[in-house]
């Protein structure tokens, strides 16, 4: 018996999941066949112990996403020879949920009897189920990313969009990884879920009246101060742990939190414009288009075959 265990555990570990380099949903369904239901499972006790936490790791799979692609070196951890995009500026002391992430792997490897699935397709997978988690409809997600050995503070730097970029940056930053306008807006929509730090928002809640709704101004001000309270959070819209579009309405109405999110709307011109009026009065239509557009983000770059590494630790990379 024991060497039964034994011999299934070295097969679930390096048997390939797949021949093919592609991403299918359908990547897991022999070698595993039961990690997605363990993820799913996780994240939403983790929802449930504190719904903001769907937020959270939806914009991990993004922030992880747009800095060389979908390979989950947003989760090493710093070493003596390399600082990763832990500490970069858009995520310290702001990206959250890797303990979540470190709970999801070892349930995983658990449930698969072994080192199967990839820390980059946990990532995706775990955006998708908090997204339904919260009231989004689901998607597929094609699976078979493979982990990078390697991570990068100045590409985080580089690459994560800021909130204090005006639409035609923001617009440049989407299309240099082969994302669209429509995409932008479609994925902008993500602030249907979670909060802010005011570090992020004061700028626009004290230099930007003349787009600003004057009481939604009036109770941010209580809330973030012209100095000090920079950890002070704000919800990015009205239902911060509901996916709906709500997010779009706000834009319409001079409610938007960040200044990248108001540049949507009459920032960004006319395409922009039709597009954030049209999510906010078809909310079927954004969570269908949510969903394709989160598989395309998803599709960037990703490491596949051979390449990386499938980490045992989220944290580390493999020891030799």
């Amino acid at each position: 018996m024991a060497f039964l265990l034994v011999f299934a555990v070295m097969v679930a570990a390096f048997a390939p999941a797949s021949g093919s380099g592609e991403l299918t949903p359908d990547f897991y369904s022999e070698t595993c066949p039961q990690a997605l239901t363990t993820i799913k499972l996780v994240v939403g006790a983790a929802i449930l112990k504190e719904p903001r936490m769907g937020a959270s790791l939806v914009r991990m799979h993004f922030h992880d996403c747009i800095v060389n692609g979908c390979d989950g070196s947003v989760l090493l951890d710093d070493t003596d020879d390399m600082i990763g995009e832990k500490t970069a500026k858009p995520n310290n002391m702001s990206l959250r949920g890797f303990d979540v992430i470190d709970t999801i792997k070892s349930a995983v490897n658990m449930a698969c009897l072994g080192n199967v699935v990839s820390c980059a397709d946990i990532l995706a997978v775990a955006a998708r189920d908090s997204i339904v988690a919260l009231g989004g409809s689901s998607y597929d997600v094609p699976l078979g990313r493979r982990d990078a050995t390697t991570a990068s503070i100045d590409d985080a730097n580089d690459d994560i969009p800021n909130p204090f970029m005006d639409f035609p940056e923001l617009l440049a930053n989407f299309q240099s990884h082969g994302l669209s306008l429509h995409d932008l807006v479609v994925l902008s929509g993500g602030h249907t879920l979670g909060y802010s730090r005011c570090l992020f928002f004061r700028s626009r809640l004290y230099n930007e009246t003349d787009t600003l709704d004057p009481a939604y101004a009036a109770a941010l001000d209580e809330q973030c101060p012209i100095t000090g309270d920079d950890d002070a959070l704000a919800s990015l819209d009205d239902t911060p742990t509901t996916v709906d579009t709500d997010y779009y309405q706000g834009l319409t109405q001079g409610r938007a939190l960040l200044h990248t999110d108001q540049q949507l709307y009459q920032g960004g011109g006319g395409d922009s414009d039709e597009l954030v009026k049209y999510y906010s009065e078809n909310p079927d239509k954004f969570w269908e288009d949510f969903g394709a557009a989160m598989v395309k983000m998803g599709n960037i770059s990703p490491l596949t075959g051979d390449e990386g590494e499938v980490r045992e630790n989220c944290r580390v990379v493999n020891q030799e």
